[in-house]
């Protein structure tokens, strides 16, 4: 390494435990100029130098890189949520479930920071990836508006590779500095912290989101169990690493003393610096949590209490329908605009005929609202004692609002349906959904372009999506559609007929069937003619499909105009088949199987998706149902039990062996 290399190398070093003391620990240890001073001798070197560039390097920090977009990135291991509790009778059947399976535990109870979820990479000890929750399995890489973030070390002292969770948030000082601000160049003001960090975070231009003000802590460890034994000691790892860990969590014996530090930050909570919607309660002993495992939206080891919804007094100025894309009509309120939890309200969802007649809510009531689990505004209840003398209750119509044709509701379900399928409502509502980020993503196709092109009559039905191409000149003459828009958009309709079948089966709208449900679909029948002609027997008998689900998906293709859609959609070269992206005959296929130990050759993440790429289970603890124990040194309790048990045991090295024939790892 030359002068000049070690000498930058050391100016980084020296900048970057500058920013820690500064951003991190509130206790600079040299003035303002010094600093100034490094960072101008730094710059000048590395302009001198560009051979000598490092991303990471404190210059970066500022932003300037201006991306044309996000890249979507699966996660190593799914960001899942947490299940809610709303009071104390909830925590305590939450530690009853828990007791009763691996029986009493210690819990870490910290602070739910009101952000935006993150998932942050290191490799060799240097900061690789940003990444946002997103839906849990697909976020945005956002890396190069994180790196902004001056608290978050860029090099750490820990050469295995660390996924790690927190929340980045925006602190309510500066949140209300950059209102002001807004507010002063006569620019639309963010309804709350949470809203202008998501904001923040999601700026094409890095500059931008450098200058936001925008802090993180960092709650999560996957894969722990490979470095420590309890969640606490977990934290206390980042902690050692230079990652800001909130201070305000407790160990606590059980649910009772759990509940005593709820009610305590509950009283801090106007007080804080920062805004939080509730606490996390986990089991502390990351063993405990192995046994207790996940259900597919949450692990059963945590839970979020939220704390009481904030409820204001409003007026109700309307009710109005709306028509979704199944054709369920949905009542409405509209409100004299609230303030509640720092977000104005304006609107409620009253679900249908039933739920109106039951609180008895009519226009010109004045009603106590709250946001149900902090988030959808709901109607409490109707203050009786205010209603006006010539009330008159609501009358749920008998026709559609959008096509005037009767509605109807079927027999033991509470919703009201538009059973005409060619209610514009309806059509536009189903192909946006088809077009939606979660369906086949076709970037520039939202509701109102939808609406837009349907009033044009050029989209009438979801296959109308696939002849826009053949439309130019009409869609030149439209609103915002210039030439430069329209080959965008028939690009990207284009690149979604390469979705696959688990998003086309999303898309087209089979009732009581979700993106979850539509990936086990198009895992099991891989075509989309085998599952037309599946049987409701069959279908019954795959995990996760109940008769309700069998029951609709029969009916779906039974109907002529969904097989011509179907049909429609292969014509115009849509796939409908399910591959995986790589397909292996190897012993671990279709099997569950537990790593235990230390590994030499891999880490524990690299080993979990490898065999996630051989179609293989991966747990984390050893039952009967367990087929194969991978083990490397230090292999403890569960290769006992593995013995016990008599379950196949296999070393690393012959593990490495297997992964060599297959070609996904380079022989040594």
């Amino acid at each position: 390494m030359s002068d000049v290399q070690k000498h930058i190398e050391e100016l980084r070093r020296l900048l970057e435990l500058y920013n820690l003391q500064y951003y991190r620990d509130d206790n600079p240890s040299v003035p303002d100029s010094e600093y100034d001073r490094l960072m101008n001798e730094l710059k000048k070197l590395e302009a001198e130098h560009p051979e000598f560039y490092d991303a990471n390097s404190p210059t970066q920090r500022v932003g300037g890189a201006v991306s044309e977009g996000f890249t979507k990135i699966v996660h190593q291991r799914n960001m899942l949520s947490l299940g809610n509790g709303y009071n104390y009778e909830d925590l305590k059947q939450f530690e009853d479930r828990i007791i009763s399976e691996v029986g009493p535990v210690e819990y870490i109870v910290e602070l739910k920071m009101d952000g935006l979820a993150m998932s942050m990479l290191y490799q060799n000890g240097k900061f690789v990836q940003a990444v946002t929750r997103g839906d849990g399995v697909v976020g945005e890489d956002v890396t190069a508006n994180v790196r902004t973030i001056r608290s978050i070390p860029m090099n750490i002292d820990f050469k295995e590779e660390l996924d790690i969770r927190g929340e980045v948030y925006m602190p309510r000082s500066v949140f209300r500095k950059l209102n002001e601000e807004r507010e002063s160049r006569g620019e639309a003001l963010f309804a709350n912290p949470r809203n202008a960090a998501a904001g923040s975070i999601r700026q094409l231009d890095s500059r931008i989101a450098a200058s936001r003000g925008l802090e993180a802590y960092w709650y999560h460890l996957p894969g722990a169990e490979a470095f420590v034994r309890t969640h606490e000691e977990a934290l206390e790892l980042l902690e050692k690493q230079g990652f800001r860990v909130n201070p305000l969590r407790r160990k606590c014996r059980n649910i009772d003393e759990v509940w005593a530090f709820i009610q305590e930050m509950a009283q801090k909570r106007p007080d804080l610096p920062y805004d939080i919607d509730g606490m996390v309660i986990k089991v502390n002993d990351l063993a405990k949590q192995q046994q207790l495992g996940y259900t597919v939206k949450y692990p059963k080891w945590a839970i979020a209490y939220k704390f009481p919804a904030e409820e204001v007094v409003t007026k109700v100025v309307d009710i109005f329908c709306t028509v979704g894309r199944t054709g369920k009509v949905t009542p409405n309120a509209r409100f004299v605009p609230v303030e509640i939890a720092q977000t104005n309200v304006e609107y409620a969802t009253l679900h249908n005929e039933d739920y109106i007649k039951s609180k008895d809510i009519r226009v010109n009531d004045s009603v106590v609202v709250h946001k149900a689990g902090d988030i959808i505004p709901e109607v409490v209840k109707v203050i009786m004692e205010r209603r006006p003398e010539n009330s008159e209750s609501y009358i749920f119509p008998k026709t559609c609002p959008v096509c005037g044709m009767p509605l109807h509701r079927f027999e033991d379900e509470a919703d009201t349906y538009c059973i005409n399928s060619e209610c514009p409502a309806r059509v536009v509502e189903s192909i946006a959904h088809f077009a939606s980020r979660d369906a086949m993503n076709i970037d520039g196709l939202g509701e109102k372009k939808v609406e837009m092109f349907h009033k044009a009559g050029l989209l009438n039905r979801v296959e109308n999506i696939f002849e826009l191409k053949y439309c130019r000149d009409e869609i030149m003459q439209l609103d915002k559609m210039g030439s430069k828009s329209f080959d965008n958009l028939v690009n990207a309709i284009e690149e979604a007929k390469k979705a696959g079948l688990d998003k086309v089966l999303f898309g087209i709208g089979i009732k009581h069937i979700g993106a979850k449900a539509a990936r086990v679909l198009a895992q099991r029948y891989k075509n989309i003619d085998a599952l037309m002609q599946a049987s409701r027997e069959e279908l019954t008998r795959i995990p996760d499909v109940g008769e309700v689900m069998a029951d609709s998906i029969v009916t779906f293709f039974e109907d002529e105009q969904n097989v011509k859609l179907v049909e429609s959609l292969k014509k115009n070269n849509v796939i409908m088949l399910y591959e995986d992206k790589d397909s292996f005959d190897s012993v671990f296929t279709n099997k569950t199987v537990v790593l235990t130990g230390g590994l030499d050759h891999l880490t524990r993440s690299q080993a979990e998706a490898l065999l996630g790429q051989l179609q293989a289970k991966v747990t984390g603890s050893v039952s009967k149902k367990t087929d194969i124990v991978i083990y490397g040194h230090d292999a403890g309790s569960k290769y006992d039990k593995a013995l016990q048990l008599g379950i196949q045991l296999m070393d690393e090295d012959a593990f490495v062996s297997e992964l060599e024939r297959l070609d996904l790892l380079k022989k040594s």
